[in-house]
């Protein structure tokens, strides 16, 4: 884990006497980052029908059952499986086209969580290549990633006040009580600096599991930045 702080500008302002309680103040910001390793990556699986000539089409209610199948196989709970989105499947107007159309194609798309990649390795070799559509990463994050933002934001308001200390003695001040604190916003794990190293296709039809595992072998998940930074209002003594 990379932790590391940095300093942003500061600068002194003032005001009319008996217009503010405060009439010297500095503003500085500080700010704090972290490099996190992600232990939950959530990837998007689309399994679809397919049939092969001179064979008969595979249903999807058994290409569901086999996938659920190799995921309990390769130690992979239920409660870090769901179900993303349907495609032409238990849906009224789909039995219709159906009727017509007895080889239109259904899909569904799962939603899994792992902990590391090679959990992904050992899935990926019990898939069905015939019905696998799409495997990709959707988003990652950490499990305990609301504390580390917590220590993030503690250590940037720290070093705000580190950074008032030593500007304020350059011009023989003293910085008094900290007059406001701006928290940084706030986000989800699946916010933009964390989407940014998401949705890389891992698998494809158009990929073997081969080249999958040479490009992955043994290796973990790049790593997630958070950083966050914070703005702080010093009174002047």
């Amino acid at each position: 884990m990379l932790i590391a702080l940095y300093a942003g500008h500061a600068f002194a302002q003032g005001t009319q006497p008996g217009c503010y309680p405060y009439p010297r103040t500095i503003t500085v910001t500080g700010s704090a980052e972290m490099n996190l390793i992600p232990n939950e990556i959530y990837v998007l699986i689309t399994l679809r029908e397919y049939k092969k000539k001179g064979e008969n089409k595979t249903e999807l209610e058994k290409i569901k059952n086999d996938f659920l199948a190799n995921c309990r196989a390769a130690g992979i709970p239920d409660s870090n499986i769901s179900v993303n989105s349907y495609e032409g499947y238990n849906l009224p107007s789909i039995f219709r086209r159906r009727k017509k159309d007895p080889d239109l194609l259904a899909s569904i798309t799962y939603q899994v969580k792992f902990n590391n990649t090679k959990k992904i390795d050992e899935l990926v070799d019990k898939l069905d290549d015939e019905a696998t559509e799409t495997f990709q990463v959707a988003r990652v994050s950490h499990s305990n990633i609301s504390e580390y933002r917590k220590q993030l934001k503690i250590m940037a308001v720290k070093a705000a006040r580190d950074k008032a200390v030593y500007l304020s003695e350059s011009v023989n001040e003293k910085i008094g009580e900290a007059i406001t604190i701006v928290e940084p916003e706030e986000y989800a794990a699946s916010d933009a600096r964390i989407r940014n190293l998401s949705s890389q296709a891992i698998y494809s039809n158009s990929l073997s599991k081969d080249s999958y595992k040479n490009d992955n072998d043994g290796v973990d998940y790049r790593s997630m930045r958070l950083r966050f930074e914070v703005k702080v209002l010093f009174a002047l003594k």
